[in-house]
């Protein structure tokens, strides 16, 4: 987890993982403690950590918010997709949310691509949305995905 969270991809493009990412930081994400709000799991292929996705449902539990990663060893074997997949049948599904949102860089054409595959539809640009740890402002590109577009 600490080696695919400090790859640069995913340092360049999820700011809201600490650069650099410490052991500290890794036992913080297992025990829960990164976020109250926020469930995160982690990606595994062959009992080796390659990846994380998480989920946030919002205080009146009708949406939530997802985000995910790769390791550089593990992207393009659809292992993404495949754990996306399954985190928005559970949210759409099993806990009746009507809407899932998912935001991306403009320029992460990779992640853009994983999304659609599920079934997000892009509905546009969040100008000036996230500011990276360098201090660089980025728009982002919101996607969304209600119950009955799911692909399988």
């Amino acid at each position: 987890m600490v080696a695919g969270c400090n790859d640069p991809e995913v340092a360049h493009w999820v700011p809201t993982i600490p650069h650099p990412y410490t052991a500290d930081d890794a036992r913080a994400f297992i025990r829960g403690e990164v976020r109250d709000d926020h469930h995160g799991m982690a990606i595994e292929l062959g009992g080796r950590v390659v990846g994380g996705i998480g989920m946030g449902v919002n205080a009146h539990e009708y949406r939530a918010r997802l985000g995910y990663w790769m390791a550089a060893e593990a992207r393009g074997r659809g292992t993404c997709t495949q754990a996306l997949r399954l985190l928005c049948r559970h949210a759409l599904d099993d806990r009746g949310l009507q809407r899932v949102d998912l935001i991306t860089d403009p320029d992460n054409h990779a992640s853009q691509r994983v999304a659609e595959k599920v079934g997000f539809q892009r509905e546009g640009v969040l100008r000036a949305h996230l500011r990276h740890p360098d201090g660089r402002i980025r728009d982002s590109v919101m996607f969304s995905l209600l119950p009955g577009e799911l692909r399988e």
